[in-house]
């Protein structure tokens, strides 16, 4: 790029830390063709127009560094027929010396709207730059993390490496996780790790030391774990679950997936398989055929057990038939559907 030449780019993903250094970058290019550093804006795509953007992006500078206009999260520009033709014409339009971002975050394993595809292709078809920044995880993650801190002049031993990824909450792979802001506490807790080790590597002990753990909450993972009946880890989810979910949240999660399993169970001990399965219900191949496994570890009475027992608790959890239950008795009463109905019994855990 000079300062002759507009930029467009697009880019998405949920590592925010390396959008926004090849935001910086794209301002390092501008001052370095221009001889001076370009006004910067930000924008959120909800609250802007398409006349608000263009009249700064498509204004030529006579003197400096030009513009650089960030807009965050932009598929809302398209949602009309004439608003994306309005976008066609400023993305054609866009001065010599300014550059136009769209940077849309994602959070979690939802699909892309139909009008983010659609503004990236527009931005493709004239000429832009498309980018993915898909936040790492397990062993990529580990490579991300060893390449920022080598960016630092940080050496971590690879036992530090993992742990730390770990407290980070890095290395749950469930899709519903919001990975947004990971990269950036990443390398903020691997500067305080750079000033606590001044000499030597970091070690498993200082990253314990000085990174609380911060493993994010999944209710993916909370649902797979019920389905395979792993209590231990259903005890730890659902603790953290109940402090940042609402029960009634919870309840109907779990009612969908052991109603899933339920049918599966029924399908399969009728000699059913997979693929008919699939033909029954619908759905993804995938989620379908996950779904056939899990039910293998239940029988239909257990599941149906199961099911009873959560409108035990959401009775408990509305207070009805009672004065009103306490914190500590909801809390009770989820423990013991855990241990009386999600728990396998000792011949079946054995097996």
């Amino acid at each position: 790029m000079t300062g002759d030449v507009p930029e467009v780019v697009y880019f998405h993903g949920d590592d925010g830390w390396s959008m926004a250094r090849a935001v910086d970058d794209i301002a390092r290019r501008i001052e370095k063709a221009t001889g001076a550093a370009p006004d910067r804006m930000r924008l959120m795509g909800k609250d802007v127009t398409v006349d608000a953007i263009t009249g700064p992006v498509t204004t030529a500078p006579m003197f400096g560094g030009g513009t650089l206009l960030v807009v965050v999260d932009p598929p809302p520009l398209t949602r009309s027929k004439d608003s994306r033709a309005a976008v066609q014409r400023l993305l054609a339009n866009v001065a010599p010396g300014n550059a136009l971002v769209f940077l849309e975050s994602k959070t979690g394993n939802g699909k892309r709207k139909a009008t983010a595809e659609d503004l990236a292709k527009l931005v493709g078809q004239a000429g832009g730059t498309m980018k993915a920044f898909p936040m790492p995880t397990g062993s990529g993650l580990i490579g991300w993390l060893n390449s920022r801190a080598q960016e630092l002049g940080v050496t971590l031993e690879p036992p530090a490496v993992r742990d730390l990824a770990e407290r980070l909450g890095g290395l749950v792979s469930e899709g519903d996780v919001d990975r947004s802001n990971l990269g950036d506490l990443a390398v903020q807790e691997l500067g305080k790790l750079s000033l606590y080790r001044l000499v030597g590597p970091v070690t498993v002990d200082d990253v314990r030391a000085l990174v609380p753990a911060a493993v994010p909450d999944s209710a993916w993972a909370f649902l797979d774990d019920v389905s395979m009946r792993r209590i231990a880890q259903v005890a730890l989810q659902l603790d953290r679950l109940l402090e940042t979910q609402a029960e009634q949240v919870i309840l109907v999660q779990l009612h969908r997936r052991l109603r899933s399993l339920l049918i599966a169970a029924d399908h399969m001990a009728a000699g059913g398989t997979p693929a008919e399965l699939l033909k029954l219900v619908g759905g993804h191949p995938f989620v379908v055929d996950k779904t056939a496994q899990q039910s293998r570890a239940w029988t239909a009475p257990e599941l149906a057990t199961a099911i009873d027992g959560l409108l035990e608790l959401d009775a408990t959890s509305k207070g009805i038939g009672t004065t009103g239950a306490t914190d500590g008795q909801r809390r009770m009463a989820w423990i013991t559907w855990v241990a009386t109905c999600v728990a396998p019994s000792p011949a079946r855990a054995r097996r």
